[in-house]
């Protein structure tokens, strides 16, 4: 199980990762690109993976890692039951969203 203190502590140690307000959610941004965003409320995260990715994460246990039921899932945006995820697990889906958008060297 994470709390979500957890999640914004291993969130925010990402290289130039700011928080930022994104509806009634705080996102994690890299130079303005939203990785993950927090629910407090539901206690859930959503990352975003290639497409790639998304199949391997959600290939662990789909009640804990699983596709947003929507477009934006067959975009790779992906649910965390920050619950039911082990922190080990978070920690390497966190740096793989992360990775996604992150270039070092770009604007």
């Amino acid at each position: 199980m994470v709390t979500t203190e957890s999640f914004r502590k291993l969130a925010l140690s990402l290289p130039e990762t700011v928080e930022l307000p994104h509806v009634e959610k705080a996102s994690f941004r890299v130079k303005k690109k939203i990785f993950a965003t927090l629910t407090e409320k539901q206690k859930r995260a959503c990352l975003k993976f290639s497409e790639i990715d998304q199949s391997v994460f959600t290939a662990f246990d789909k009640t804990v890692i699983y596709p947003v039921p929507n477009k934006w899932g067959k975009q790779g945006w992906t649910f965390v039951e920050l619950e039911k995820v082990e922190e080990e697990t978070l920690r390497d889906a966190l740096t793989t969203a992360h990775r996604h958008v992150f270039k070092p060297g770009t604007k």
